[in-house]
């Protein structure tokens, strides 16, 4: 991608072209995004009155927002007023979004043409295969969204009026509906929603609003165009809806297992509670940050099989982080196919191309190698803390989940920043940020010979 700027010295033109490729592009728009909303939410009209904000502070709430997050150094509902939170709300709803479907969205509302550029940054941002009805993508995922939220809004509001008011309970209906669909985990209640641990209508509406944007908008859309007919789904679509529903089964069992005789978790809540507190806490485990549980009080072994999910995510081109669900199930299908002989991957009678098969190779080996990296740094910088707390936040942050066992809030400025980075890198993902950095090699015009070597 090449962008032309034109600087004069002394009375002379010159022309310098910096090229900046879509994923240069994409970094530096999502960088961009989180400056502006750390600047807005540390001005002292969007505070409640009495509260001082630092810009550590400020840009760490923008940082966690923009990336949907939903870590914390500070209680989003007592220091932001209104106004704050609205801002906070939208900056969600772009982070979700993209920041190129939402500039495109209002690019074609205001009438303005979509020219190629745009294009291909849209196709780089939602992790699209194809450029062709890429407009249309950003049109149906703006519906998709704002139905959705709506209707999740509606469900929480009434769920909510007994103890909030009709007022405040629309209100935060709208908030904690933003924040589901988007797989967010930002709540304005201060416990998060461990008030309605026995509440089946938050549970199963938070719950599905955070599933539907963890499939992602064209796994939907497909599902909807192909009227629910599983069979003439895309290789894409059959792996996205059977592995995430495998691990969400999965994740349930385990967490109801593990905390069933914990009497600081489930021990104390009724049987059909306890299915639903593990259901719900499956979900929110590999994408969004909401609790109904409180995770510092849940069992080692249950906080280990939590990271491994949160390090796995949802699907590409969602609302949700991680490595993502694709990218685990190649892995393990290569595996499988080298164990059993065969020469090909195959899943659901297709092969898959060997790009494929290096692609989730490097963004596994990337990610790995950023989690390590940062969980060592944090474990210099936060004295005193378990290994294990250090290693969860840092996935945690990875896989923009937002689960805390509450280091965040007590995080050193250097940990703040390192927390920040590894938001935006699982954001935007390893891949991506590696394009970004990296310089790109030319076509090859030769091979080397080839020589074998022990593996294994």
């Amino acid at each position: 991608m090449r962008r032309i700027f034109t600087v004069r010295f002394g009375g002379h033109r010159m022309n310098q072209r910096l090229q900046l490729n879509p994923p240069q592009i994409l970094v530096l728009g999502f960088l961009s995004t989180i400056l502006i909303g750390s600047l807005l939410l540390y001005l002292p009209f969007t505070h409640e009155p009495g509260i001082e904000l630092n810009y550590i502070e400020a840009l760490f709430t923008a940082t966690s927002a923009v990336t949907v997050t939903g870590l914390n150094v500070i209680d989003p509902g007592t220091t932001f007023n209104l106004f704050g939170e609205l801002i906070i709300m939208l900056l969600i709803q772009v982070g979700g979004l993209g920041f190129m479907s939402f500039a495109i969205t209002i690019f074609v509302l205001l009438g303005k043409k979509i020219g190629l550029k745009q294009r291909l940054l849209m196709q780089e941002g939602s992790n699209q295969i194809h450029m062709a009805g890429i407009v249309n993508l950003a049109l149906h995922l703006l519906r998709i969204t704002l139905l959705l939220e709506l209707i999740g809004s509606i469900f929480l509001t009434y769920s909510w009026h007994e103890r909030l008011g009709w007022a405040k309970a629309a209100y935060y209906g709208a908030f904690h509906a933003v924040s589901a669909f988007n797989n967010a985990g930002f709540s304005l209640f201060a416990i998060g929603l461990v008030e309605d641990v026995n509440h089946p209508i938050v549970n199963l509406v938070v719950a599905t609003l955070i599933i539907l944007g963890g499939l992602g908008f064209v796994v939907l859309l497909e599902v909807w165009n192909k009227k629910f007919h599983f069979r003439k789904l895309s290789l894409h679509s059959k792996v996205t809806l059977t592995v995430s529903l495998f691990l969400i089964l999965l994740g349930t069992l385990l967490i109801f297992l593990l905390e069933f005789g914990n009497p600081n978790s489930l021990a104390q809540l009724p049987f059909g509670t306890k299915v639903m507190a593990s259901f719900f806490q499956s979900v929110v485990t590999r994408t969004a940050g909401f609790n109904t549980l409180d995770i510092g009080s849940l069992r080692q072994a249950t906080l280990f099989i939590m990271t491994l999910f949160m390090f796995i995510g949802a699907a590409p081109g969602s609302t949700g982080g991680g490595i993502k669900i694709t990218t685990i199930t190649i892995l393990l299908s290569t595996a499988k196919s080298l164990l059993l002989g065969k020469q090909d991957v195959i899943l659901f009678e297709r092969r898959l191309p060997i790009d494929h098969i290096f692609r989730a190779l490097t963004i596994i080996i990337l990610a790995l190698g950023i989690v390590i990296v940062m969980t060592l740094i944090l474990d210099i910088t936060e004295h005193g803390v378990p290994f294990l707390t250090i290693l969860f936040e840092v996935v945690s942050a990875f896989g923009t989940v937002g689960l805390s066992m509450g280091l965040t809030p007590n995080l050193t400025t250097i940990g703040r920043f390192i927390i920040m980075l590894t938001m935006f890198i699982g954001k935007l993902g390893p891949l991506t940020i590696g394009y970004a950095l990296a310089k790109r090699s030319g076509k090859e015009y030769f091979k080397y010979p080839e020589e074998k070597m022990m593996i294994g």
